[in-house]
């Protein structure tokens, strides 16, 4: 689902992305790159309720962000 790293949470744990928060992610925020993934690639960021609009606009000025779901609604096929 999520990405993790040595000394990262594990799976179940799903923590905000923004950096130095601990908070519990309420948002997934579904994304890609398309000048390095295919169109139906997507990555996850997850946010919490403060951080949300953050993440959000920061994928968004890129161009990255494809849609934000709730967590409740990530499957195992994303990330």
């Amino acid at each position: 689902m999520t990405e993790t790293h040595p000394g990262g949470p594990a799976d179940d744990e799903l923590i905000c992305s923004a950096k130095g928060c601990r908070a519990p992610a309420a948002w997934a925020l579904r994304w890609n790159n398309p000048k390095i993934h295919t169109p139906e690639r997507r990555k996850v960021w997850l946010a919490c309720d403060d951080h949300r609009a953050q993440l959000s606009e920061f994928l968004n000025r890129r161009d990255f962000l494809r849609d934000v779901i709730p967590v409740t609604d990530l499957t195992p096929a994303d990330g």
